[in-house]
């Protein structure tokens, strides 16, 4: 593929942009259209598909690792202290917020891709915990949450045999 073909316009046309060259064509109309309606489905669940917004949506990233006596829930928070980040359990549900703040007016900023402003993450747990134990630390823009499994949430599991297909029951 030639890098030509990824320039919205072509060799002997002028470089305006697309939309003002083709008011007319129904298929850039229909582009425009379905953009739009994607932006507003997905404006819905208060993220975007592409930006900051879709971005910061899923900020922080967390890393879950379970054992036979507890849940441990790491999330990355480069930039913030502890007084900047909260955490909440209730209703099976794990909610870390905060706000990270910029350290610079945006009057000084020429550019910047770092994200800025309040965060929440809520992430829902399959197991029972003991409220009284959980445990939270903060190191190095690290939170790490400490959730002791309780005596009830030991997993009902049962294993299932696969049978094999005997040759005449093929098809």
């Amino acid at each position: 593929m030639n890098m030509r073909d990824l320039i919205p316009w072509g060799r002997n046309q002028q470089t305006t942009p697309s939309r003002y060259r083709e008011e007319g064509d129904p298929f850039m109309t229909l582009h425009r259209e379905m953009n739009r309606l994607f932006d507003d489905v997905f404006r819905g669940f208060d993220m975007a598909p592409f930006g900051p917004v879709g971005r910061m949506a899923r900020w922080p990233h967390v890393e879950v690792v379970e054992s036979d006596k507890d849940v441990r829930i790491s999330a990355e928070l480069p930039g913030l202290e502890d007084k900047d980040v909260e955490v909440l359990m209730g209703d099976g549900v794990l909610t870390i917020r905060g706000e990270k703040k910029s350290e610079i007016e945006d009057k000084e900023r020429a550019f910047s891709e770092r994200l800025y402003g309040s965060f929440e993450r809520r992430i829902p747990l399959a197991w029972e915990v003991e409220d009284d134990k959980i445990d939270a630390s903060f190191k190095n823009g690290v939170l790490t949450v400490t959730l002791p499994k309780s005596a009830e949430s030991s997993p009902q599991v049962k294993r299932i045999a696969i049978n094999r297909a005997s040759e005449d029951t093929k098809h």
